[in-house]
């Protein structure tokens, strides 16, 4: 089947972000609440404000580094997102947790992709969540990178994990409007995620965000 990957488009900071990346045809924006490091932190209050005026059918992202289920729960029921994008590992709790106390919200799990084990781990995680994402960051270092970082990371993995997760993939990670039909090509995923990409001097470019999703739709893949 021929079709086009979804649109997420993060590190939205306002209202008229969001509807400005709606009116281009954004499938899903992103909320990123408090991280060690990286752009696009916004306060709660302002999540659940911009989370309010998402028209249906678009999703919203609630991005957190909280890495126990109890805490992660009492966020979300504060920004009130339909979507919970854990971008670190899950310590405490189960994710089944995370279902039974927020029924319809929909679970993406964060793998930053290194080497080899980055593939076992998503195949591992997809088993329990609504979908993937594949980022640039590192969560070894002292001050963690969990997003944001601009970074391109092995595609060929995150083509293999497409192919092995059995859930939908959002590839994350260094795309702009200059590598994103090249990145379709390659790893075929379900949905693009852009944050810096389409950003100068850290505000949303109308220009950078016609000219990324005209590419987008100018390249057909095949999706499995």
């Amino acid at each position: 089947m021929t079709t086009l990957p979804r649109i997420k488009i993060c590190c939205i900071s306002s209202v008229e972000e969001a509807r400005l990346a709606i009116r281009y045809g954004a499938n899903a924006v992103g909320l990123v609440a408090h991280m060690p490091s990286g752009p696009g932190v916004i306060s709660e209050k302002l999540i659940a404000e911009i989370a309010e005026i998402i028209p249906p059918g678009v999703s919203s992202f609630l991005l957190t580094s909280l890495q126990d289920t109890a805490s992660i729960i009492q966020q979300h029921r504060r920004c009130r997102t339909n979507t919970l994008q854990l971008v670190d590992r899950l310590e405490e709790g189960r994710y089944e947790d995370l279902r039974e106390a927020l029924p319809g919200i929909a679970i993406v799990q964060v793998i930053h992709v290194g080497g080899e084990e980055s593939v076992a781990e998503a195949v591992e995680v997809a088993a329990h969540v609504d979908a993937l994402l594949l980022d640039s960051g590192n969560q070894t270092l002292e001050v963690k990178e969990l997003g944001g970082t601009g970074r391109i990371h092995n595609w060929e993995l995150s083509r293999r994990i497409c192919e092995e997760a059995g859930v939908p993939v959002y590839l994350a990670g260094g795309l702009n409007p200059d590598n994103v039909a090249t990145a379709i090509k390659q790893v075929n995923p379900f949905g693009l995620d852009l944050c810096s990409g389409v950003r100068t001097n850290g505000q949303l470019d109308e220009e950078k965000l016609a000219a990324y999703v005209k590419n987008i739709r100018g390249c057909h893949f095949n999706q499995v």
